[in-house]
């Protein structure tokens, strides 16, 4: 991980200099008229563009600068992640992430274009949610159990993930093999584009985030069927875990975080990390993140540093034990 993962824990002196210094950067950001990008790695509609977009409004107060988001899709995130190792270090490009962009690619490609421990570094996390199972409107499942009898007399399900070589597709692999069924992972570019074809009926179900699927399934145009994590969902109370369901191993919660590029500031870290804990304390934007599904919740770099760490290692051995091999 970066050296700032590494760092022992700043004496009080230290801490108030640090603080001192991260008003400064950030009053400096402000004054230089400079726009912060935050760019995200899916398409606009959805979960992780319509995250940024609740954050990024009540960062511009807290941040006294202009704060928009920039869509950079394709290759789930890895555009993006490439995007953040080439920008310039000077505190107006921070890249919103979950953890596929950070943890998984690096463990599924032969080179992603960056090593996130050597051209990024973590500026603080925010949230964790889990992934989840979806019907269409138009598959006769009203439950996973339902689906389950349903897919058994298929020759074939397909299931939507939004992303190739993701957490979702290795979840439809698991989920075929504990259940018997004969089930295909269809990649997707993104949540978004899998959702237009969920709720066009054009594909039967689909494995994505909670913050994907909960708008439409409030609305009662698909329906959540199963979750994964070790405890079911206050934004989803009657809907099971797949621990629940006899699908246990996956309680370990994916996690969402902000990062920028190497070599930027540790003043600038600290400034935009103060910022954002500023604005998850509002109770509004408490409200909006966790009626999508999300565990709001602040973590500091070294901290999120260490939950990406923890949670590459347990998904470096899923993979693997699933026979995967690195593209």
């Amino acid at each position: 991980m970066p050296s700032l993962a590494r760092r022992p824990l700043l004496r009080s002196a230290l801490c108030a200099a640090l603080i001192t210094a991260s008003a400064f950067s950030g009053a400096a950001l402000a004054q230089s008229g400079k726009t912060i990008k935050l760019m995200v790695g899916f398409p606009p509609g959805g979960g992780t563009d319509a995250i940024a977009r609740i954050l990024a409004e009540p960062l511009k107060d807290a941040l006294g600068a202009t704060v928009v988001v920039d869509n950079k899709p394709g290759a789930g995130g890895q555009i993006a992640g490439q995007a953040l190792k080439a920008a310039a270090p000077d505190g107006t490009t921070f890249f919103l992430s979950h953890d596929h962009s950070i943890s998984i690619l690096p463990l599924v490609m032969k080179n992603a274009g960056y090593e996130p421990a050597k051209d990024f570094v973590p500026v603080a996390g925010f949230a964790t949610f889990v992934n989840a199972f979806a019907v269409s409107s138009g598959t006769p499942a009203k439950t996973f159990n339902d689906y389950v009898a349903w897919g058994s007399k298929q020759a074939k399900g397909a299931v939507g993930v939004p992303a190739p070589a993701s957490v979702p597709e290795f979840l439809v692999k698991v989920i075929g093999a504990k259940y018997k069924l004969d089930l295909v992972s269809a990649p997707y570019r993104g949540s978004a584009p899998l959702m237009a074809d969920m709720l066009g009926n054009q594909i039967p179900a689909g494995v994505a985030s909670v913050p994907d699927f909960i708008e439409n399934h409030k609305a009662g145009k698909l329906r959540v069927v199963a979750v994964l994590g070790d405890k079911r969902q206050a934004a989803l109370p009657d809907v099971p875990t797949f621990a629940e369901l006899g699908l246990s191993g996956f309680e370990d919660v994916p996690y969402y975080g902000i990062f920028a590029p190497a070599g930027t500031p540790v003043a600038t870290i600290e400034a935009f990390g103060a910022a954002l804990q500023k604005v998850l304390a509002q109770p509004d934007v408490q409200t909006k993140l966790t009626n999508m599904g999300l565990t709001v919740g602040f973590s500091s770099s070294q901290q999120l540093a260490a939950r990406e760490a923890a949670y590459s290692k347990v998904w470096a051995k899923i993979i693997k034990d699933s026979g995967f091999q690195p593209q």
